[in-house]
């Protein structure tokens, strides 16, 4: 467990220099960094999560420009990542030849997703280190996602070398993902509004038809699974089964906002479950708007439902 002191941060790029793996913290959950560049860490990533090798995986940046050399922008990219970079946006574009990235990264397609993180400490580790940094979320595959450093050691103790600390993450959903083939298509919602994007392009983004091979991260139809059964929209508890609320409930066990704030439901999504999961009874959901970052919650909701393969 390192600090976010220099000394700490300086130890983390030097791990994932010598191609080792450190979970380090974003605004939205927790990512498990290895050196893009290098096969054999990139491989540990796949290794350390149990994560099949046909899911793609984020790159972190730390500039446009860093991002501008891997990838090939075009002018709604760039419109988005001058809006919404630093922030919880990863954009799918065409990796540009010669990139240098290890082909693991990309699970074999064309494209790359990358993102530049809004947390200070992630800023800081990706410049520290000088080059793109491959992070899903550093949870076993198909679990709940992490939002604390002691979600991270629950999951993966002993799997990796390193967790950088700084505390809960602020936004606590992954980021959401826009692709560009034809035009600009949401596939995956997360932690920044649909509503705040197209209003960026003008236009409404097209929504993505899921197939069986996964062109971005999170499309897995079970994923961020708890491993107690998940029952949703569930107006009350039945008996045996612990509540997860929204809005006022007085059956609630946890509250994912008792005001009914979307932001604040989102931020305590993945720890509440982590919470209520510890307990091992089943666990009911309250019914969730279906907007703004209510789109988000939902959909990590459904693929914790689903049955499991």
């Amino acid at each position: 467990m390192l600090t976010t002191d220099e000394t700490g941060l300086k130890r983390a790029a030097d791990i994932l220099r010598d191609g080792g793996l450190v979970a380090f913290p974003t605004e939205t959950v927790y990512g498990l960094g290895a050196d893009a560049r290098n096969g054999q860490a990139v491989a540990r990533i796949f290794q350390a999560k149990g994560r099949p090798s046909f899911n793609p995986l984020i790159v972190h940046v730390a500039t446009l420009e860093m991002a501008q050399g891997i990838a090939m922008f075009d002018d709604a990219a760039l419109r988005l990542a001058s809006a919404f970079w630093p922030g919880p946006l990863t954009l799918v574009l065409p990796l540009r030849p010669k990139a240098g990235l290890s082909p693991l990264v990309t699970a074999g397609l064309p494209t790359i997703g990358l993102r530049l993180p809004d947390s200070k400490t992630a800023q800081r580790l990706l410049a520290a280190f000088g080059g793109p940094v491959a992070a899903p979320s550093a949870n076993p595959s198909g679990k709940i996602s992490p939002t604390t450093a002691r979600h991270v050691a629950d999951g993966l103790s002993g799997k990796i070398d390193a967790i950088l600390d700084a505390g809960p993450c602020a936004v606590g959903l992954e980021s959401t993902i826009i692709g560009f083939d034809p035009a600009p298509v949401l596939l995956r919602p997360g932690g920044l509004p649909v509503e705040a994007i197209e209003a960026c392009l003008g236009a409404p983004l097209l929504t993505h038809q899921p197939n069986e091979t996964p062109n971005a991260p999170g499309q897995l139809s079970s994923h961020y699974a708890p491993t107690a059964p998940l029952r949703l929209n569930a107006e009350s508890k039945k008996a045996g089964e612990l509540k997860l609320g929204f809005g006022p409930d007085d059956q609630a066990d946890l509250n994912l906002s008792p005001t009914g704030d979307l932001v604040e439901a989102a931020a305590n999504l993945f720890t509440h479950l982590h919470a209520l999961d510890a307990k091992g009874a089943p666990i009911a959901v309250a019914p969730i708007p279906d907007k703004g970052l209510g789109i988000a919650i939902n959909d990590r909701l459904k693929r914790a439902a689903a049955p499991r393969p």
